[in-house]
Parts: C-alpha cells; sequence; structure tokens
C-alpha cells in the first residue's frame, strides 16, 4: 500500500484549505484520495494520501498541481511516497 505524506507552506491557511478542498476531485482523478489533513499553523499545513496510481499521482504533482499551488497561495511543498512496511 502506497501513501503520500505532504507538507505545504502556504501564505494563509484560510485560502489554501478553499482551494484544496475544491481541488478534490482532481487529485482524485490522479490517483489521490485524502485521508487526513492537518494544519501545522496559519502558513502550514499536512496531507496524508493514499495512493492508488503512482504514476498519474506524479505526473499530477508535477504538471496540474501548479496551478492549485499559484491558487492556494502556496509557496512551497514536499512530497513523500512510502509504503507500509
Amino acid at each position: 500500500m502506497t501513501q503520500m505524506i505532504a507538507h505545504y507552506k502556504v501564505a494563509d491557511y484560510a485560502r489554501f484549505r478553499t482551494a484544496f478542498d475544491a481541488d478534490a476531485e482532481d487529485r482524485g482523478n490522479n490517483g489521490l484520495s485524502l485521508l487526513q489533513l492537518w494544519r501545522e499553523s496559519d502558513t502550514a499545513a499536512w496531507a496524508l494520501f493514499q495512493v492508488g496510481d503512482a504514476l498519474r499521482a506524479r505526473a499530477y504533482l508535477d504538471g496540474a498541481a501548479g496551478v492549485f499551488n499559484s491558487q492556494a497561495g502556496v509557496s512551497a511543498t514536499e512530497f513523500h511516497f512510502v509504503e507500509t512496511a
């Protein structure tokens, strides 16, 4: 089972959350299902995703996620694909 842990640095959490929720269908169409979202601060969040299709997920992160990032005020991201040991 593959999962992805994501860290987002954002300008404003409320703006990020609105865009994040609106992006759910696009993420889902690209192999990512949200399991949990954590708010670290007003400028940072973490998310845990189930990865149904790693190739599509990586392609989304390398391309279309850029549109989400600009709409959500994301200034930096880190993505870690992990597997259950």
